[in-house]
């Protein structure tokens, strides 16, 4: 039996004008920006105006640890916030902007798929409403203004050799990971070794996320520490006089996009830091918004529940004062096959005994998600060479657990399939039963928070730090920052720092390569093993295969 690819289907979406879909959430159409006739930014008089609405109910969607299989997180945000709009609840769903290195890397889209997707699915993949170039312009401001200072005479006397701030760029380059500016003589200023960040890394990124208003922005753009001095003192982006510059160039990039799902219904797209290098949730603007105007808010944090779910709860809801009610993990048979030793080629077979073996990975993520105080779902992304013994596996196992796992067939038949979650959840949201906690206090020294990710999310037995990195946290908060959470880059593929090793590991040690602080967006990045800011092309790029067809459609995006 052949299906339809997701371009197919989006390409064949029914649309409705983006005014429509703003009525839907009381968004009054001339409070709606339009670009083009299907996706529209919100104004800030109308978030303004919304502000002394009660909140909605916030459901969080994450998932087990990727594999190549394929686990439908995304996919499952759009279909559980359908499956709610089914069911008679007004919801909406809020997701991240896709980044443009891994459209064109391994990743493919990032709208969801099947008939549980967002759309215009094309220029969500794309160029979008121009979000990351507005960051990256931002972004690469601030960096042309270092140098441009150090070259007209350093009137603050940055240590050229400790200038912390590197360029960025929304494409997977492996080549500028680590690169010489200014060669080629005197005009062309003082050469000094730098390189790239991956767009989604950059903490004008993270810090667009968690900003609340252009104000909020403005001040943590200025609060960035781009440098030091000789004698280590912090030199900020307010130093350098380019947070006004930013500031006006991020303008409109703030304001959260409005689109809509397959079934028409309201769908915020805004930011997209990675949850491996960066904290992997949409904006805070987009999600606050939400809650005013919606009485249910799905969305998603990126990769594993051990760094987005992690980072959605540490960092974001700590940052913007937000509280779950209900977290949605996702799983597929064919991931728990391949986490219990079964190779992609034989996913096909029924293997009900690689299903149970696999199975302690999501276990391990369930009980992660509980000890924040959250209740606990799962949702089972259905492919059609499940069979029904492997899937009574998967739902007698989370039943141990405590939770209970939910069959859900979203991708095929749209809300229809997300109709039995659609309700758990609605039941569970509605019980107030969700007690959140984040998983360490503020007070915490840097590394013991570090450590208390490593041991309670990874199980780890220890961290790995020599004394220089122990000696540059101390100094941070002998400076103020040691309140800041932390931020993890790591691996998504496992629990520990090494990709290949699925399941749920025990016993090992996390490896922290190197520190930075984002004193803007107000946390410390953890680099832990070999992961990189700046991620590289496979051997067989995506883009090989992306072209526009004889019609002019574009082909090639998944």
């Amino acid at each position: 039996m052949s299906y339809k690819s997701d371009i197919e289907i989006a390409r064949e979406a029914n649309k409705k004008p983006i005014q429509e879909i703003g009525d839907k959430l009381g968004i009054p159409s001339e409070h709606l920006l339009p670009y083009g006739h299907d996706k529209a930014k919100v104004s800030q008089d109308f978030i303004n105006s919304v502000q002394g609405n009660d909140n909605g109910k916030l459901i969080l969607v994450t998932a087990i640890n990727p594999t190549p299989a394929g686990e439908g997180k995304t996919t499952t945000t759009v279909g559980l916030g359908d499956g709610l709009n089914r069911i008679g609840k007004k919801a909406a769903i809020c997701i991240r902007e896709a980044s443009l290195g891994p459209c064109f890397g391994m990743k493919g889209g990032a709208a969801g798929g099947g008939y549980a997707q967002v759309v215009p699915m094309e220029e969500m993949n794309l160029h979008f409403t121009g979000d990351f170039h507005a960051i990256t312009t931002a972004h690469n401001l601030l960096s042309a203004m270092i140098d441009n200072h150090i070259y007209w005479g350093n009137e603050l006397a940055i240590d050229e050799r400790r200038v912390v701030w590197r360029r960025v760029l929304d494409m997977n380059d492996r080549a500028l990971r680590d690169t010489v500016t200014s060669l080629g003589g005197v005009a062309n200023g003082f050469p000094r070794q730098t390189g790239f960040d991956i767009t989604v890394a950059s903490e004008v990124m993270a810090i667009l996320c968690l900003a609340t208003d252009l104000d909020d922005l403005q001040r943590r753009l200025g609060d960035i520490i781009v440098a030091y001095t000789r004698k280590k003192e912090p030199i900020t982006c307010r130093d350098i006089q380019a947070d006004g510059a930013m500031t006006v160039l991020l303008k409109d990039a703030m304001q959260p996009n409005l689109v809509q799902t397959l079934e028409n219904n309201p769908a915020f797209v805004h930011g997209g830091p990675f949850a491996n290098i960066a904290h992997g949730c949409n904006s805070v603007m987009a999600t606050t918004t939400a809650l005013k105007i919606a009485d249910y808010v799905v969305t998603e944090a990126g990769f594993g529940a051990d760094l987005g779910a992690e980072k959605f709860m540490n960092i974001k809801c700590r940052k913007a004062g937000l509280a779950p009610s209900v977290v949605v993990v996702v799983a597929t048979v064919r991931a728990m096959k391949m986490n219990g030793g079964v190779a992609k080629a034989d996913l096909g077979e029924e293997n009900v005994d690689a299903v149970k073996k696999g199975c302690p990975n999501l276990g391990r993520h369930i009980e992660n998600v509980k000890s924040f105080g959250v209740p606990v779902v799962v949702a089972i992304n259905h492919f059609v060479t499940d069979t029904d013994a492997e899937v009574q596996a998967v739902k007698d196992y989370v039943a141990e657990q405590g939770s209970e796992a939910i069959l859900c067939q979203h991708w095929a038949k749209g809300s229809e399939g997300t109709e039995e979650l659609a309700t758990r959840v609605a039941e569970i949201a509605e019980g107030d039963w969700a007690n959140f906690a984040p998983l360490y206090a503020d007070d915490m020294p840097l590394l013991e928070k570090v450590e208390t990710i490593a041991k309670r999310i990874y199980r780890a037995d220890e961290v790995l730090a020599d004394q220089k990195i122990r000696n540059q946290l101390k100094e941070w908060e002998e400076a103020g920052y040691g309140n800041l959470p932390v931020c993890m880059a790591k691996t998504q593929y496992s629990f520990t720092t090494d990709p290949t090793r699925r399941g749920a590991p025990t016993g090992h040690s996390v490896p922290v390569r190197e520190v930075r602080l984002s004193a803007g967006a107000g946390f410390v990045v953890v680099i832990c093993g070999e992961i990189m800011t700046m991620p590289g092309l496979p051997s067989k790029p995506a883009a090989e295969a992306i072209k526009l067809n004889a019609d002019g459609d574009i082909e090639g995006l998944f």
